[in-house]
């Protein structure tokens, strides 16, 4: 089940949310940390995204199974009047226990409907050029629009190309 958490949802869970991001980083995401990533930090950046939730400026989707969180993804409100008709798709995480299991793909499924029904019509995503991920944008539908050589480094100190899409709802 795929549940749309209030920050206050979001405090209760922290653990796990911080868990959960830690597995991402260790298993190599490109999510915008490097490994290892240490609890406190990832505590430091649930409650900013917690913040972020309170200010309304984003939504934390969490795939649960039961009472486990399995993955989750943000959507990231644009504010500005000029582009309030668009969001950003971020940190899309699955837990490494829970893969190949279509978590990913629901998730965007749902972030796509709650941004469509706020009334959100351009959603932008980025991720590393040539992964899983990249593959996962095409198949849903998102159209790469670019590509950035040497964006992120990774876990072993490399550069890699990030690619950049976009979907019209």
């Amino acid at each position: 089940m795929i549940l749309s958490f209030t920050a206050e949802q979001a405090e209760r869970n922290i653990q796990q949310l911080a868990d959960l991001l830690i597995n991402a980083v260790a298993s190599g995401a490109s999510v915008g940390f490097l490994p290892p990533l240490t609890e406190p930090e990832a505590f430091n950046y649930w409650r900013g995204v917690i913040a972020a939730m309170r200010a309304g400026t984003r939504i934390l989707l969490a795939a649960m199974e039961g009472d486990l969180i399995q993955g989750s993804v943000q959507i990231d409100l644009e504010t500005r009047a000029n582009g309030n008709h668009r969001a950003e798709a971020i940190k899309l995480f699955v837990h490494r226990r829970a893969r190949r299991q279509g978590l990913a793909k629901a998730l965007m499924a749902q972030l796509e409907s709650i941004a469509r029904n706020m009334g959100r019509t351009l959603l932008l995503t980025d991720t590393r050029k040539g992964g899983d991920a990249e593959k996962m944008c095409e198949a849903l539908g998102y159209v790469k629009f670019g590509e950035i050589p040497n964006y992120a480094r990774t876990g072993d100190g490399r550069l890699n190309t990030s690619s950049f899409f976009y979907k019209e709802l």
